[in-house]
């Protein structure tokens, strides 16, 4: 699996991984690119099959720092696997990569976090049952998933987005398994669960990265308001829309964090 990337990005190292969510594809753009290899060309990398999410691994530069651009993940809903992500994120770790940056698409459980807002998440909430280290043997299976955000992290992309003028919330993200939108009464239970945003992936990554060795951070963009507290009729349409009206904050939010990352 490394001899392709060796092959395609001879001697690069990358710092920091970054994996987008739906809707959030173009931030590869903003990457000086070495290399761009298709997931088809890696052996343990996912299928995509969620029509935004372009399925390819992007090697560069964002200002200094070198990265390494997941252009879409694979989900649990999708084939029942909630360990889709560990080829990628064990190949990410043995690449050299000391962060990985996660980000999503959400639904908000709090009024003052309207579509199009931000939010950095600070720990997670799993509600689906599900982890992506069953069937795993030996001691490492037992991650200790306190401050799985890192604190410092979480710190640095609060002070970027205030130093940028940008809108950043903090929270608490709980992840349901999908493909279906959740019910009123199930966010009326993750509200009384201390959650404050909704989504269907990156807990399983956070996981897997953790056990990897990877600091981890998260960055959510509330596409909707969770079910119950808004009027608008949910969908993946809706959640793309926004995701493209709220394309460019987010992306310089993460270019300014990934150049100043240390």
């Amino acid at each position: 699996m490394n001899d392709v990337i060796a092959r395609a990005a001879p001697e690069f190292q990358p710092k920091v991984a970054v994996v987008l969510g739906s809707g959030l594809g173009g931030f590869a753009d903003d990457v000086r690119a070495v290399a761009t290899i298709p997931y088809g060309d890696l052996p343990g990398f996912p299928q995509t099959t969620v029509g935004s999410h372009a399925g390819k691994l992007v090697l560069g530069h964002v200002g200094p720092t070198p990265v390494a651009v997941l252009q879409g993940r694979a989900h649990y809903y999708e084939r029942g696997r909630a360990d889709e992500m560990k080829g990628a994120i064990d190949t990410l770790a043995t690449l050299g990569c000391e962060t990985l940056l996660l980000t999503n698409a959400a639904g908000s459980l709090r009024l003052d976090m309207p579509p199009g807002a931000l939010m950095a998440i600070t720990d997670h909430i799993n509600f689906t049952g599900v982890n992506p280290l069953f069937g795993e043997t030996g001691d490492s299976r037992f991650v200790d998933m306190v401050d799985a955000y890192d604190p410092r992290l979480v710190e640095q992309m609060l002070l970027v987005a205030r130093q940028a003028g940008i809108a950043c919330h903090s929270g608490v993200y709980i992840w349901f398994s999908g493909p279906s939108f959740e019910t009123p009464a199930e966010i009326r239970a993750a509200r009384t669960l201390g959650a404050d945003a909704v989504g269907m992936s990156t807990v399983p990554e956070t996981v897997l990265a953790r056990r990897a060795g990877l600091r981890v951070a998260g960055l959510s963009l509330m596409t909707n308001y969770a079910a119950g507290l808004g009027n608008d009729k949910l969908g993946h349409e809706q959640t793309l829309a926004v995701a493209r009206e709220s394309d460019n904050r987010m992306r310089r939010l993460l270019r300014l964090f990934i150049e100043q990352y240390v």
